[in-house]
């Protein structure tokens, strides 16, 4: 009724024969004015809202620009006092997330999310409202915040209980929880936020830590991960890889992980679940020395697999020369005479005596053999046993968990191995896989390959959700749009439930920018054509 008679009222102002100045100085008078406008608001707000929220929503359930821009005005509106905007934008925002979560349920894929940076602008008021958003007029229902990474963590600055520094440095925001207040908003926008975490990279202020760098894994030329990141080795100057078997390594993750799950995420993923990748001939391990095995804990963890006096010194010794030779093997036998063969684990050769011992010169190089393959499978196995204890910390909790890698990360090359020995066949069962299948081949190929080498192995498509590497509607040089990369996977893995992209980011770089930059979070939409006019 008052809609009606604003309509009826403001037909007959408009119509009266009242000259133009006339009707401007009607204008200048307060109390009017404001029934002008108070008219306008309401009639644009039913028409808003006589409108479907969903009326446009593409089949990868992104929200039209128009209706992205009419939620963004109401924010700006309320963010700026009008109460009235601020109402239409909850109940909008509402609908839309609500229309958003249906349009997932009919199409394929169930769960689409993405992987977010946070910066402390986003705790500007309105910033997160902003933010979350923009992920859900892309069609996300789950978002993966960037938790522990670079060496930093997402707690306050002054509730911060870990030896990593805060992302928020900023004394304004000392006492803000971003990574809490990002859940919570995330959660008023319908989507399940999942906290995304390093694992062996501690970052590079670790590293600089004096009371940690002994920490570090080190090769058999007594570097540690640090040395390699100065030197330019590694390709990446903010790593530092851990030593997994290190028990204040162990600590720290730990600490840090409760610290993280206290803020109540939906689910916990685990990032760098490896050792550093070299560039150029450093890419491949192919003998002992070149294996992150030489900190004083694993390499003693190493021995201690040796199951016999002989066993353990031949461990050492290998360690030491990176290779056996005769007169070592020929010294155990006569330091040990009334053992047989040397034993470690895995290792249960037919019992000899020791005087029935093939000599040291025929049995050398099986021996040989057979400690490199030993040495190789301890530093798998620290990693996956890192990667358990952090998982089962969570898991404990009741929240769902996934390992995150390169399906190429676990691959034979030559007479060696890829050096992130990234084994992910290894990874417990009880945990989701997130293939990161970032191939660059000018088609899809490649990247559905990736996915289809986890899948042969995972058979439970349910539990493999890969992470894709792109921007909507936009081919970057040999990188196909997300477009094209989504309807690749669904024709190739229809079972698959779950696909997530990276990175948010990319979406928007200028959006981006002023969330690094904070010159104000109060900006209209950025013009989002070219991400959703192809996905129609």
């Amino acid at each position: 009724m008052v809609i009606r008679g604003c309509q009826v009222w403001l037909r007959r102002w408009l119509h009266r024969p009242l000259h133009g100045l006339r009707r401007r100085s009607w204008l200048r008078n307060n109390v009017l004015r404001s029934a002008v406008l108070s008219c306008f608001v309401l009639i644009s707000l039913q028409t808003m809202t006589a409108q479907p929220v969903s009326a446009s929503m593409n089949r990868f359930c992104q929200l039209s620009e128009a209706e992205a821009q009419t939620k963004e005005s109401l924010r700006v509106a309320g963010l700026q006092g009008d109460e009235v905007s601020q109402r239409e934008y909850k109940r909008i925002s509402r609908q839309q997330s609500e229309a958003m979560h249906s349009c997932r349920r009919s199409q394929w894929p169930q769960n689409q999310a993405v992987w977010l940076r946070l910066y402390p602008c986003d705790l500007r008021p309105g910033g997160l409202d902003a933010l979350m958003d923009r992920i859900v007029n892309l069609g996300y229902n789950q978002v993966y915040i960037e938790s522990f990474s670079n060496g930093q963590v997402l707690l306050p600055k002054n509730d911060n209980p870990t030896v990593w520094p805060s992302v928020v440095q900023f004394d304004e925001f000392a006492d803000r929880d971003l990574l809490a207040e990002a859940i919570a908003s995330a959660h008023e926008h319908s989507l399940d936020a999942y906290a995304w975490m390093f694992t062996l990279n501690f970052g590079y202020s670790y590293g600089q830590r004096s009371d940690r760098r002994q920490v570090l894994a080190r090769n058999g030329t007594g570097s540690d991960t640090v040395d390699f990141a100065d030197n330019g080795k590694s390709g990446v100057s903010e790593e530092a890889f851990i030593d997994p078997y290190n028990r204040v390594a162990q600590q720290d993750y730990q600490q840090m992980l409760r610290a993280v799950l206290a803020r109540k995420p939906d689910g916990a993923l685990y990032d760098y679940v490896r050792y550093p990748r070299l560039v150029g001939g450093g890419s491949v391990v192919s003998q002992v020395r070149d294996l992150w095995i030489y900190g004083p804990a694993a390499s003693q963890a190493l021995v201690q697999r040796g199951t016999n006096g002989k066993g353990r010194s031949l461990i050492q010794s290998f360690l030491r020369q990176g290779y056996l030779t005769e007169s070592v093997v020929a010294q155990m036998d006569s330091i040990y005479p009334d053992e047989g063969e040397p034993l470690w684990q895995s290792r249960t050769p037919i019992p000899v005596a020791p005087d029935d011992l093939a000599p040291a010169a025929e049995r050398r190089p099986g021996l040989q053999s057979e400690l490199w393959r030993l040495s190789v499978a301890h530093a798998i196995q620290g990693v996956v046993d890192f990667l358990q204890a952090g998982a089962a910390t969570a898991r404990q909790e009741g929240l769902p968990t996934g390992a995150v890698f390169f399906p190429n990360g676990n691959r034979a090359i030559g007479n060696g191995y890829d050096s992130r020995l990234q084994h992910w066949n290894r990874f417990p069962a009880w945990m989701d896989f997130y293939p990161m299948a970032y191939a660059v081949c000018g088609n899809t190929n490649c990247i559905v390959d990736e996915v289809r080498r986890v899948a042969n192995v995972r058979r439970n498509l349910a539990t493999v959700k890969p992470a894709l590497a792109g921007i909507w509607g936009v081919t970057q040089e040999n990188r196909p749009s997300l477009e094209a990369q989504m309807d690749a996977m669904q024709r190739a893995f229809p079972q698959i439930k779950t696909v997530s992209h990276f990175a948010f980011s990319w979406q928007d770089a200028e959006f981006d920018r002023v969330r690094k930059f904070c010159p104000t979070v109060t900006r209209r939409v950025s013009n989002r054509e070219t991400l959703l006019g192809a996905s129609e």
